[in-house]
């Protein structure tokens, strides 16, 4: 193998090799096995690696200029949604991490919006074909139960028994809470709620959310018909989390309003209504310093200052393409760990313009 291909873990040979085994450690924004570590651990979901950078403690990655910051505290002190809009990279999605983050609210829920979102699928699912199927699987065994010992049931085995699917007491086991119900869960500290690109989603969603983003709250129907038959009025269920929380009379009601990001890469508009209960910032396109930030809270001082030219070239190539910031990143963290000899054509082919014709 010549000099030029020493970098290539997959030579296109057609001979099996074990090559694999000279490949180095993932990105810290691709390292899964950390992300599970940390969950294992206590510390989270791994996200804030992710979005803020494994070298944060050598530079903040996210450094809000005075109308940005003003703009994040009138949305926290009026509890009115952020809609943040700019170009892809530019950090929307990461000001929702670096606010929970600094001020201590958990792990950010997040809800990517797709063309299909509904705003049913950000507050809740009810799995009736499933409970369907556990009462029939359980109407079964009942009837063999009883075939074989004569119908006869102990009153201990009743008292231990889980409530069964069919009773009301089991309906919250086929009710879980998305993002945005799991924000709205009622706690004395706001929760963290990233919508990530709204402007991807049908005419009508951002309509939609204008109640709930007003008033904080909505109904359970499942669970409002059946209230005055549950345990206290209260019904447990899953949330986005991966938790449990009860939900009283079939309403979830928030406490201390989550903070809500709203992003967009401003491929459309929004209606007047929505404008109105939001928090407009407007991100600008990153300068030289914030770039220089982003890339050593991700990869350190070292990778930052061997990637210099490759940062003022990204900065010019923005001034008339469509490029993001995480293309730089991803340019950067491979010329610097496979160090190939054509650096600066890989570099190129990494940061390809998102606005070129298909």
């Amino acid at each position: 193998m010549t000099e030029s291909s020493e970098w290539l873990i997959y030579r296109g040979a057609g001979e099996p090799h074990e090559g694999i085994d000279r490949l180095p450690a993932p990105p810290p924004w691709r390292d899964f096995a950390s992300r599970d570590a940390a969950r294992r651990n206590g510390g989270g979901d791994g996200s804030e690696d992710r979005r803020l950078g494994a070298h944060r403690h050598l530079a903040e990655l996210h450094r809000p200029g005075a109308e940005e910051l003003e703009m994040i505290n009138a949305a926290l002190y009026l509890r009115r949604p952020l809609l943040v809009t700019g170009s892809p990279g530019a950090g929307k999605s990461t000001l929702a991490h670096s606010v929970a983050y600094e001020l201590g609210l958990g792990n950010v829920l997040r809800w990517p919006i797709v063309s299909r979102s509904t705003l049913q699928d950000g507050l809740y699912h009810y799995d009736a074909i499933a409970r369907l199927q556990d009462v029939q699987i359980a109407a079964g065994g009942a009837q063999t139960g009883r075939a074989g010992t004569g119908g006869a049931q102990t009153s201990s085995a009743r008292t231990e028994r889980a409530p069964a699917p069919g009773s009301v007491e089991g309906i919250g086991s086929y009710i879980r809470l998305g993002p945005l119900g799991t924000a709205l869960l009622p706690s004395d500290t706001p929760r963290v709620l990233l919508i990530d690109e709204l402007d991807k989603s049908d005419i009508d969603l951002p309509n939609d959310l204008l109640n709930v983003l007003e008033e904080g709250e909505f109904a359970v129907p499942e669970l409002e018909r059946i209230a005055d038959r549950l345990p206290d009025g209260e019904a447990e269920v899953l949330t986005a989390d991966g938790t449990k929380a009860r939900v009283r009379d079939g309403r979830v009601r928030c406490h201390a309003f989550p903070f809500v990001v709203l992003t967009s890469n401003g491929e459309r508009d929004f209606p007047a209504p929505l404008m109105r209960r939001c928090i407009h910032l407007e991100l600008g396109r990153p300068d030289h310093k914030r770039l220089a930030t982003f890339v050593r809270a991700h990869l350190g001082d070292e990778a930052a200052r061997a990637g210099d030219d490759l940062i003022t070239h990204f900065l010019e190539r923005s001034r008339s393409e469509l490029v993001a910031a995480d293309q730089l990143l991803n340019a950067i963290y491979l010329t610097d760990a496979a160090a190939p000899p054509s650096r600066d054509r890989l570099a190129d082919l990494l940061i390809q313009r998102l606005d070129r014709p298909r």
